[in-house]
């Protein structure tokens, strides 16, 4: 398993507000099945992030791809594979 950061950069915010809660129910669906590792808004309200899991980039691409703030074109997608250290 590897971690996937999936920037997602505010592009309308009228429509970010209508899809909030599809993309809620959506990650929430995610975080049962143990493929999401964190979650959450930018504080300065640019948009926000979320940590995949997946095996692969093309599993953690689907995903953030399926989210309704990518599919309504509410946000716009950057996704990074990340190589999480715990400071140890």
């Amino acid at each position: 398993m590897s971690y996937f950061a999936a920037f997602l950069k505010m592009k309308d915010l009228e429509l970010s507000q209508t899809f909030r809660p599809d993309h809620l129910s959506y990650l929430e669906e995610l975080e049962e099945q143990g493929k999401i590792f964190a979650r959450g808004p930018l504080e300065d309200g640019t948009g926000g992030l979320v940590i995949y899991i997946a095996d692969n980039f093309k599993e953690a691409k689907e995903m953030a791809e399926n989210d309704p703030y990518i599919v309504h074109e509410a946000r716009e997608l950057s996704l990074h594979k990340w190589n999480m250290t715990t400071g140890k």
